[in-house]
């Protein structure tokens, strides 16, 4: 094995715990002495660069965000992932004619929401996070769209991803999923950083909890999932360790990096 080089963390379930909304004392340890160790960190999130509202000053060398929309090194975008025009125009076209289904449009520079309900209520709640600006969805279907925060449980989602066959979903809530363009990932994100910094993938390292992680943990040398990750998400890992709120991370850096 190869050292490793750089590391890439999802934010929610992972750096952030889900019970404080903040990063716990050993996570930020860690990452210190990661970073004295000479190691490069990076982000890889769902999340829109404008969303992280969450990680107080750390700092990082990178974002992979918007589940491998785009990706951020400083404030280039060296990296850049749309979904199809046709498949926005489909997906707009069902919820005039069939259902209507709340959705977020993350585009470059703003995320809007056509309406909120119940479930957009909780998992923005969920995530401490305020909800998107309502706006129409229609008037702004001409701008790039990065991913659709689509609001439908797993039984709705087969008539619904009908429509948007050039798409793949990424579901780490019942409640919702994220739809991005097809075979996309935080794994795109990823290649792009490793491209810029002269990385392998044996110089990687990932954590995560979501489905969304899942890629990302097999394509790692080394895939280190959350405890409170998910059967399927824990699968995919080289490694389980402690939860977000058990000293998760901090406990993987000393057991496999000894650092």
């Amino acid at each position: 094995m190869q050292e490793i080089k750089a590391i890439f963390f999802d934010i929610d379930g992972t750096l952030v715990s889900f019970n404080t909304h903040t990063v716990p004392p050993s996570t930020l340890d860690a990452l210190d002495r990661l970073r004295r160790a000479g190691i490069r960190l990076f982000v890889a999130s769902g999340r829109h660069l404008r969303s992280i509202n969450n990680l107080g000053s750390l700092r990082f060398d990178g974002f992979v965000t918007i589940n491998g929309g785009m990706t951020w090194v400083g404030n280039e975008v060296i990296q850049r992932n749309p979904i199809g025009r046709a498949e926005i125009e489909n997906v707009l076209h069902f919820m005039r004619t069939k259902r209507r289904f709340p959705c977020v449009f993350v585009m470059e520079n703003e995320l809007v929401l056509n309406y909120h309900n119940v479930a957009t209520d909780e998992i923005f709640d969920l995530i401490n996070f305020p909800i998107p600006a309502l706006g129409d969805l229609d008037e702004l279907a001409q701008q790039p769209v990065y991913q659709l925060i689509a609001f439908f449980n797993e039984e709705e989602q087969p008539e619904i991803m009908s429509n948007l066959s050039g798409c793949s979903v990424q579901r780490w809530h019942r409640l919702f999923a994220d739809i991005v363009p097809q075979g996309a990932s935080k794994v795109d994100g990823i290649e792009a950083i490793m491209r810029r910094f002269g990385l392998k993938r044996e110089n990687i390292m990932a954590f995560g909890d979501g489905g969304n992680d899942i890629e990302m943990l097999r394509f790692a040398q080394i895939g280190v999932a959350m405890g409170n990750a998910e059967e399927q998400v824990r699968a995919a890992a080289d490694f389980v360790t402690t939860s977000v709120d058990d000293n998760g991370i901090d406990n993987a850096i000393r057991n496999l990096l000894k650092i």
